[in-house]
């Protein structure tokens, strides 16, 4: 057996496109940490916690995309698709623990501000903010979901290096180096408000609950409907990766056709985005027991 190694042409083109967008995310990161350091800015430092979660969540996007295409096998029998929640897991961790230490960092100068090399924040801003709408125009060019998800975050950037550009302004002229601290406060509170959703959601499906999207009571009372169902004696729902949904049920028939009632409760599986299910018919309760499996 052979294997195409052609590219799509568009494919191509969005890869590119995408790491491009690394790229200046994981520069713009690096170059953040070391000048928020030398003008004492705790603004510039939450930012570059931002673009260092933009840059892990483009990369890890990229990288668990390309695995979680691979079809199932032996050793990943529901396919690599659950691939694609390592990375929102590690840039959601990444983002919590970078946005808790701009925190910690800023209340103090809050409190007690600091002086604020502002020239410097002043043209750094410039810089972010003509370097981050080249970064969300190359992303308007594509269609993919990747590239739309990245064209937001890019957009995001450029509003946050705005807000650094309008302080960094107004502490030129006025003495009010508080306004850095809250502004860090500001982004960092907004990461949070991103971050911890995306954990918590991200958490909830490797532990195997049932889809929020799914109504399950409804579920199973529409499956009930069905003339061809008794009764729903079990049913497990499951995310593989957040659009993708795994059941496995148990019911008794009114009808002697069990391909014809598999195929009825398969087809309203389908049409809650139900992609992989496994149907036993039991003839009644006991056999339904002497079925269950220890999970």
């Amino acid at each position: 057996m052979t294997q195409n190694s052609s590219t799509d042409p568009k494919t191509a083109a969005a890869g590119k496109r995408i790491t491009i967008v690394f790229a200046l995310n994981a520069t713009f990161a690096v170059l953040e940490f070391i000048f928020g350091a030398m003008f004492g800015s705790v603004a510039i430092m939450s930012d570059a916690v931002h673009d260092t979660g933009d840059a892990i969540a483009v990369g890890f996007a990229w990288f668990f995309e390309k695995i979680s295409r691979k079809k199932s096998d032996t050793s990943f029998t529901l396919g690599y698709r659950r691939f694609s929640l390592l990375g929102a897991l590690i840039t959601s961790v990444i983002l919590l623990t970078g946005s808790v230490f701009v925190v910690i960092e800023a209340i103090p100068r809050l409190i007690h501000p600091r002086p604020v090399e502002t020239t410097g924040m002043f043209w750094l801003a410039i810089f972010a903010i003509v370097a981050n709408s080249y970064g969300a125009f190359l992303m308007t060019r594509g269609s993919s979901r990747n590239e739309s998800i990245l064209n937001l975050h890019m957009l995001e950037d450029v509003l946050g290096w705005a807000a650094v550009l309008v302080v960094s302004i107004v502490m030129h002229f006025q003495p009010w180096y508080w306004l850095d601290p809250l502004l860090s406060l500001g982004i960092a509170i907004f990461i949070l408000t991103e971050a911890i959703p995306k954990f918590f959601g991200t958490l909830r499906i490797l532990m195997e609950a049932a889809p929020e999207t799914i109504d399950y009571k409804k579920l199973v009372r529409e499956l009930e409907n069905l003339p061809e169902i008794s009764k729903i004696t079990e049913l497990c729902i499951w995310s593989i990766d957040g659009e993708k949904h795994a059941a496995m049920m148990h019911m008794t028939i009114e009808i002697s056709d069990n391909k014809r009632a598999k195929s009825v409760a398969r087809q309203i599986l389908k049409n809650h985005d139900v992609a992989f299910s496994a149907i036993e018919i039991d003839v009644n309760q006991k056999e339904h027991e002497s079925h269950q499996t220890l999970i």
